[in-house]
């Protein structure tokens, strides 16, 4: 942590919950037994359950859930204590999981952190990228993706710099550092969207006036998960330009009222919420 290259910085935070994966198989015919082409979130405020399909027509579910306290993985140390869980909660998951409690009794509860470290080289011997400089939690799905993001910056500065192995790795932590940051930060952050504010109903209409304002004025806003999603935008930038956005929606949702959900479709609503992004 302190040698003659540096005084290395490190912080690994866990979050206060874990995760356990479980399963939902085909269909018997065949198929998916829910829609295939989309996310499934189960939200129950301060914890979920989601489900990704598989090209088998399986679902792979994963419980994320508090690691201690009065609604836990601590708590659900019997068989007894699971089939009360999920009958309470998720009542509707369990005709599709006929193999629960063998799957929840065999899968590991695992645990969620955030690395955060610097500087990422010594001189010129060596640098660290991907999860090794900046594991994240998997909330924005972007963990894999960042990864990607710091080999094409690497190659770009290795074309850039021609064997100066000290400037490529110095040039790598300032340009690559901010957006990783950024990316662990909004990874947290969007864990409490969907565990808690995806049914909130502020929440909702903030996000359908924030698609609205993408829509009518794309060369001026674009909603930061689809900054994040599918475009080149730095993760860093994004977050700047998303903080900037909600403080918006939220004077929209504070001057025009809730009734402006009603209002989106409209023919003048373009007129309406232009005033607030000039």
């Amino acid at each position: 942590m302190k040698t003659d290259c540096f005084d290395f910085t490190y912080n690994q935070s866990y979050l206060d919950h874990g995760y356990k994966e479980l399963h939902i198989p085909p269909a018997k015919e065949g198929g998916w037994l829910l829609e295939k082409n989309a996310l499934h979130i189960w939200p129950r405020k301060s914890f979920m359950m989601i489900a990704l399909p598989n090209m088998d027509g399986s679902f792979t579910c994963t419980l994320f859930l508090a690691l201690r306290g009065d609604v836990s993985f601590e708590k659900l140390d019997s068989d007894t204590a699971v089939t009360g869980f999920f009958e309470q909660y998720f009542p509707d998951i369990i005709p599709l999981m006929p193999d629960i409690l063998q799957r929840f009794n065999a899968n590991p509860t695992s645990t969620l952190a955030t690395v955060k470290c610097g500087p990422w080289s010594c001189k010129d011997k060596m640098t660290l990228l991907g999860d090794a400089a900046h594991a994240i939690v998997p909330f924005y799905g972007q963990g894999m993706n960042c990864g990607f993001e710091d080999c094409s910056e690497m190659s770009h500065l290795i074309d850039q710099h021609h064997g100066d192995w000290q400037t490529i790795f110095e040039e790598f932590t300032i340009n690559r550092k901010p957006n990783s940051d950024a990316i662990a930060d909004m990874a947290i952050r969007n864990f409490v969207e969907m565990r808690d504010l995806v049914a909130d109903p502020e929440f909702i209409l903030k996000n359908a006036i924030d698609k609205t304002i993408g829509k009518l004025f794309p060369e001026k806003w674009t909603p930061m998960y689809t900054m994040v999603s599918f475009t080149d935008t730095g993760y860093a930038e994004a977050k700047r330009q998303g903080e900037a956005h909600d403080k918006i929606l939220d004077l929209i949702v504070q001057k025009e009222g809730h009734g402006i959900g009603e209002k989106l479709s409209g023919a003048d609503i373009g007129t309406m919420l232009e005033k607030y992004i000039k």
